[in-house]
């Protein structure tokens, strides 16, 4: 099952904040741990940006949405571009 940890890592990443998956355990009553994986809540979705007069796509999480409508877009895709989450 590590194996499917590598595959997904780049196909489950916030292209605002950067939120990506974690590892972390399942915990039984008798305190057996084993590995899991935490996924971010993604969305795709299309943004206009009027700066720029076009649509574009992202892959974002809900958060990731509030802090778009918080801080405005052009000003998320600057940081965002910078990170290297979203190219040019």
């Amino acid at each position: 099952m590590t194996s499917n940890f590598k595959l997904i890592v780049m196909s489950q990443l916030c292209q605002i904040t950067g939120k990506r998956l974690q590892v972390g355990n399942n915990v039984s009553h008798a305190n057996n741990k084993r590995k899991r994986v935490f996924l971010p809540n993604l969305k795709v979705k299309r943004f206009f940006i009027p700066e720029e007069n076009k649509w574009i796509t992202l892959k974002v999480s809900t958060h990731g949405m509030k802090f778009i409508d918080k801080k405005g877009l052009y000003a998320c895709l600057k940081v965002s571009r910078a990170n290297g989450w979203v190219k040019r």
